[in-house]
C-alpha cells in the first residue's frame, strides 16, 4: 500500500491537451455507450468529462505497460465505479488503505457489485494543510504523479509496480476522490478470461450450488480452491491506518479441486463444478487455467498460472 503525502501544493504540469485525434475520439464515443449502458452502482458513475480525464490517465497508465512489453489495458467501467466509491470514503473519512469502513477487501467489493473477474488493487492518495484545487490540471497532475509513485518502486518493494505491469492484465478501473484536503487515486487492474454462464452469490450451509463457465479457448481449467472468510464487520478508521497490503487468499481452504478431477467435470470448453460449504462466511474462488489438461496422478503446482476468478459466494 502506498502512501504518498504532502503539506504543500506540487507544481502543476502544462495541461495535457483533451482528447482530440480520431482514434481517441472513437475510444471515448466507446467508453461513453458503455459508461451509459452500466446500471450498477450508478451513484459513482464518472461524468462524460470525468470519463476524459481518466482516458488520458489509461493512457499513462498504457506507456508505462509498453516499456516493459505488457499488452494494453482497457478501461473497466465497473472497476472504476467500485474505485470511485472506495475513493470517496477513504477520502471523506480521512485513511488510506485497502480495506473500506464496511470491512470490504478489493476483490469483495468487485464481486459484491457484480463483478466476477480477477482484480487486484493498487492504492494511493495524498493530502494537504491548505487546500486543493478543484481544476482539470491538479486531476490529471495528481494521478499522473501517484501513478508515476507505483512504478519508481524498487524490487523487493515493488508490489504496486508489478501490479501495474502484470502480464495477465487486459482492464484496469481507475477511482478518483477529491475533497478539500485530500486526493485519493486507485487502480484497479483485472484479469478476464472466463466466460461466466451461471453462478451462485449466496447459500445458506450445507446447501448445494454450481458454476458453470467456459475456459478461454484451447485451454483448461487447472484447478479450483475456496478460500474462506468471516463475514463482514466494520472497521474504525485508526484501524484502516494501520493496516497495510492485503492477501489474495485467506489462511483457510474450504474447498480444493485438483488437475485430476477437473477433467469429469468439463464437457467441452464448459465446465460444471459443484459448490458446497459448511460454515457461515465468505468464500472467494480461484480457479486456475493451462495449456494442457493434467489426467494422471502426480505433483501439481498453480505458480505462474492464470487465475481470472475473482467470485465471492456469500454463505449464511
Amino acid at each position: 500500500m502506498l502512501k504518498f503525502f504532502s503539506n504543500t501544493i506540487l507544481a502543476v504540469l502544462s495541461f495535457l491537451p483533451a482528447l482530440s485525434k480520431s482514434q481517441e475520439v472513437i475510444d471515448f464515443s466507446v467508453y461513453k455507450n458503455l459508461n451509459d449502458a452500466e446500471t450498477r452502482l450508478s451513484e459513482y458513475k464518472d461524468s462524460d468529462h470525468q470519463l476524459e480525464l481518466k482516458l488520458i490517465q489509461l493512457g499513462k497508465i498504457n506507456q508505462s505497460r509498453k516499456k516493459f512489453k505488457a499488452k494494453e489495458v482497457k478501461l473497466d467501467i465497473l472497476a472504476s465505479r467500485v474505485a470511485n466509491k472506495m475513493c470517496k470514503n477513504a477520502a471523506e473519512n480521512n485513511f488510506m488503505g485497502h480495506w473500506d469502513t464496511d470491512g470490504t477487501k478489493p476483490y469483495q467489493r468487485y464481486a459484491f457489485a457484480g463483478g466476477v473477474d480477477h482484480i487486484a488493487e493498487n492504492a494511493s492518495g495524498k493530502y494537504t494543510s491548505s487546500t486543493y484545487p478543484k481544476t482539470d490540471e491538479f486531476t490529471l497532475k495528481s494521478m499522473e504523479e501517484l501513478h508515476k509513485a507505483f512504478m519508481d518502486e524498487r524490487a523487493p518493494r515493488d508490489a504496486h509496480k508489478q501490479n501495474c505491469i502484470g502480464s495477465y492484465h487486459n482492464y484496469v478501473g481507475i477511482g478518483i476522490y477529491q475533497t478539500e484536503k485530500q486526493f485519493r487515486y486507485y487502480e484497479e487492474f483485472i484479469d478476464r478470461y472466463y466466460e461466466y454462464i451461471s453462478l451462485p452469490t449466496h447459500l445458506k450451509p450445507n446447501e448445494s450450488g454450481q458454476i458453470v463457465l467456459k475456459a478461454q479457448p484451447g485451454k483448461f481449467l487447472f484447478e479450483v480452491l475456496a478460500f474462506r472468510e468471516n463475514l463482514l464487520k466494520a472497521k474504525t478508521v485508526g484501524s484502516l491506518n494501520s493496516t497495510g497490503g492485503y492477501e489474495d487468499y485467506s489462511n483457510e481452504i474450504a474447498l480444493t479441486i485438483s488437475p485430476m478431477d477437473m477433467p469429469k467435470f468439463r464437457n467441452g470448453d464448459t465446465y460444471t463444478i459443484p459448490l458446497q460449504f459448511k460454515k457461515p462466511g465468505l468464500y472467494y474462488l480461484h480457479i486456475c487455467e493451462t495449456e494442457t489438461e493434467k489426467i494422471n496422478p502426480g505433483r501439481y503446482s498453480d505458480a505462474g498460472k492464470l487465475n481470472a476468478c475473482g467470485v465471492v459466494i456469500t454463505v449464511e
